[in-house]
């Protein structure tokens, strides 16, 4: 599915705040809030765009898997089973597949040591811990909209903190907010109310108190190729350790970067890109401002995406 312009403007919107109603989009956007409703709530029923919320852990690994031959879709589909795996791709390289991992540090030895070793297909493997998030996916926002309606859209509560961090303890009803949540970010607060049996107002002041303090993150899951960014690719990047927070700062201003963080291993950043073809993806690599602070690049372009945003994509079925 390849969306068209106002499609684009909507779910533009939905990335800066998932929860935008209705009525402020449409007047941001200068459209008839009738059919900013009913083509926004088409996009979210077909299951061409998803707003979903995930639950953030102190820890979180890149986990870099190579199969052995004829079992790398299997592994792929049995690692996107993992409830504490967000993204599971599939690509080229040296590596068959990565997945991003995220749990308690006292649980990480046991993920990596025993459960992710004994994966079907597994031929071997590498990890490497995440140190700091410069961008991730609930940051990324491609150029559809001009600066001022991207400012007339932002929600402090939806800003990308980056922040890893320990979760606080939640009550029963939190606890049930952050379940309803995660399985639809866009739900109302009359039904989470509902749901959670509080009134509607606690459970707004709730929610509010939640999102702002980073006990659950709303992300848009789209396939990038619905924006016309037919090409993906994971860009492992080697820096001097002097550079690796400006290398990163520097990814993270450009609209072509979903996700970027500072990693621990053989390399030191790792940036998710999306390009309209690969002659971009070739002046992305050797003629953008962020070369110059970066020693070596391996790029690894994406054949698949079992999962993202911790939500199964329709080619993994």
């Amino acid at each position: 599915m390849l969306f068209d312009a106002l499609e684009r403007q909507i779910v533009a919107a939905l990335q800066i705040d998932p929860r935008c109603p209705w009525r402020k989009m449409a007047a941001v956007l200068g459209e008839a809030e009738r059919t900013v409703a009913r083509r926004g709530s088409q996009l979210l029923e077909s299951g061409a765009v998803a707003v979903v919320g995930v639950r953030p852990k102190p820890a979180a690994v890149l986990f870099e898997m190579r199969c052995i031959p004829g079992t790398l879709r299997t592994a792929a589909k049995a690692l996107a089973q993992r409830k504490d795996i967000t993204f599971v791709y599939t690509t080229t390289g040296t590596g068959d597949c990565v997945a991003e991992i995220m749990t308690d540090p006292r649980h990480m030895a046991d993920v990596l040591s025993d459960e992710l070793p004994s994966t079907i297909g597994l031929r071997d493997s590498t990890s490497y811990p995440v140190l700091r998030y410069f961008r991730t996916i609930r940051g990324w926002r491609p150029e559809i909209l001009s600066a001022d309606r991207a400012e007339a859209l932002r929600s402090p509560l939806t800003l990308d903190s980056g922040i890893l961090e320990a979760q606080k303890e939640l009550s029963r009803q939190d606890t049930e907010i952050v379940e309803a949540l995660c399985a639809d970010g866009r739900m109302s607060f009359e039904a989470l109310g509902r749901r959670v049996g509080v009134s509607e107002a606690t459970v707004r002041r709730r929610t509010e108190w939640l999102l702002a303090n980073n006990q659950v993150h709303l992300r848009v899951v789209i396939e990038p190729a619905a924006f016309g960014l037919a090409v993906e690719a994971l860009l492992w990047i080697r820096a001097s350790p002097l550079h690796v927070e400006q290398l990163g700062k520097s990814l993270a201003e450009l609209p072509m970067v979903r996700y970027a963080a500072a990693i621990a291993g053989d390399y030191q950043v790792i940036a998710d890109v999306t390009v309209g073809d690969m002659s971009s993806l070739y002046r992305f690599i050797t003629a953008s401002g962020w070369v110059q602070y970066a020693s070596g690049v391996d790029v690894s372009v994406l054949l698949d995406a079992h999962k993202r945003g911790g939500r199964f994509m329709r080619t993994s079925s």
